[in-house]
């Protein structure tokens, strides 16, 4: 099979699922059967191109001419693959947790909900094959637009404000900034591809270039840089399904992926390090690291704490990026990974915390861990892998980025870096010494007019799926600690040469 069917099989299949999920509705079991195995397919036909891509194969396909010069066009390399095969391959498990999480809490518009959560990875799926600017920019408000109906999926008054922020913020920096930047670009590149090396070299000077970057980092709002972060926790209204689709794999990766291919292929690291123009983009994702994360220490809602210290880790990788050493591309190529079987992780757990106990605020959660033991386990290693600390992959990514801080003499860099390690140890390591030391609070329960639940969940954890998946995925999270060859040769590859 060739490189350019194969991508076209990678866009139609999630197409194809959504149809299919569409049309077995009435029949629940053969509904999940057939999302389940639209993930696997999608998920085999990634990995069939990893091997090409890896030795330097860069398979394309034409979808559609568009402008002079601009098509809509797939292109394989290795950022994109990267991307690709973590959408794809935690969509088989997003897709185990999410039966047993729908189920389990009796939730309405479920075929709706699958229909969404396979269009969200049909764009993710775009955004990282996307073979230049414009084709990433129509996939990236696809995922805009598709994940709507996912945050308002409650229906409340509450779920329909929280989207409207979701929508405005991300539509709002996407039009008026990214497009803005993008036309900028093609007037002065003649084109939108991306280029090892970037197409902007040579053709702006120092000024433009700042406001250019200006414009892509702050209208790529899904990364969630301050001030354009508030759409992520509003989010947080979702079903924790979508909150793990949102905040660990689809939506935001979209975003931090979007700022790698940005800084990489249109500025050229080269470039941006010899005019000095992205200097001050650090300083931003550094602030955005530690006030998120402060943000994160004082929240009490278990959620609202994962969501800040989403927009914090996000920024692990903006830093990264913009550090503009090669060592530290391959970090935040990494960190892209690393955050998204850890953070996955965490939001699974928080899942099945609501789920199996009915609980979602951190001070409820003594003694939690001794009725959920495999919950609270993946969550502690999850939680270390945010921290940074072996034996989890976000060490690894994060001993990247450190280095690269300290290569490049970037002491600011260092210093947001062990604060931030700092704090991150501050607001996950007490939810594991509650769930584990704390003796577990009277038996009176106050959970919010759960109560008579109470006896069905006395002991025990989530649906078997909802547990499998999360074992699954901390699991995932100590075997890139171990075995990460794999993730570094394509990072290698986005950072230029082996």
């Amino acid at each position: 099979m060739s490189g350019s069917m194969a991508l076209a099989g990678i866009i139609v299949t999630p197409l194809l699922g959504m149809v299919l999920v569409s049309l077995s509705g009435r029949r629940p079991n053969l509904r999940e059967g057939v999302t389940l195995a639209t993930a696997v397919a999608l998920f085999g036909q990634v990995l069939g191109l990893y091997a090409a891509v890896a030795d330097g194969a860069r398979p394309e396909l034409q979808l559609l001419p568009m402008l002079p010069e601009v098509s809509l066009q797939l292109t394989a390399e290795p950022l994109g693959m990267l991307f690709g095969l973590i959408a794809s391959g935690l969509w088989i498990i997003s897709s185990i947790y999410s039966i047993g999480y729908m189920r389990g809490n009796d939730e309405g518009h479920q075929t709706r909900f699958f229909v969404c959560f396979a269009g969200a990875i049909f764009a993710a799926q775009g955004i990282a094959f996307a073979g230049n600017m414009l084709t990433l920019f129509l996939f990236y408000e696809t995922m805009t637009l598709i994940t709507y109906p996912l945050v308002t999926h409650h229906g409340t008054d509450h779920a329909k404000k929280s989207a409207r922020i979701y929508l405005g913020v991300l539509m709002g920096t996407s039009i008026v900034l990214l497009l803005t930047g993008m036309l900028a670009t093609w007037v002065l590149a003649g084109t939108l591809d991306f280029r090892e090396g970037g197409i902007l070299a040579g053709r702006v000077g120092a000024t433009g270039t700042a406001v250019l970057m200006a414009l892509y980092m702050f209208g790529i709002g899904k990364a969630a840089l301050m001030p354009f972060h508030r759409w992520l926790p509003a989010a947080m209204v979702a079903p924790t399904p979508v909150s793990a689709l949102l905040h660990a794999v689809a939506v935001v990766k979209a975003g931090v992926f979007s700022v790698v291919k940005v800084v990489v292929y249109v500025f050229g690291a080269d470039n941006l390090m010899s005019l000095g123009s992205a200097d001050w983009v650090p300083l931003i994702a550094g602030f955005t690291i530690v006030a998120a994360s402060i943000v994160a220490l004082r929240a009490d809602n278990l959620k609202r704490r994962l969501a800040y210290s989403t927009v914090s880790q996000l920024s692990y990788v903006t830093l990264a990026a913009t550090l503009l050493a090669p060592i530290s591309i391959v970090g935040a190529a990494m960190h892209i990974a690393a955050h998204a079987v850890g953070k996955i992780t965490l939001f699974f757990a928080a899942g099945s915390i609501y789920t199996a106990a009915h609980k979602t605020e951190v001070s409820q959660l003594d003694g939690i861990g001794r009725r959920m033991p495999w919950t609270m386990v993946a969550f502690a290693i999850g939680a270390l892998s945010m921290i940074g600390l072996p034996p989890a992959v976000g060490f690894i990514s994060k001993w990247y980025i450190l280095s690269a801080a300290m290569d490049t003499g970037h002491w600011i860099a260092v210093a947001v870096l062990v604060v931030s390690t700092l704090l991150n140890a501050g607001y996950f390591l007490p939810v594991v010494w509650r769930a584990f030391f704390r003796e577990p609070a009277p038996a009176e329960h106050h959970d919010g007019g759960h109560g008579h639940d109470d006896h069905h969940h006395e002991h025990g954890e989530a649906p078997w799926p909802m547990v499998l998946a999360q074992t699954v995925t901390a699991s995932l999270t100590i075997i890139l600690f171990i075995y990460h060859e794999p993730v570094l040769k394509l990072a290698r590859a986005v950072a230029g040469g082996e």
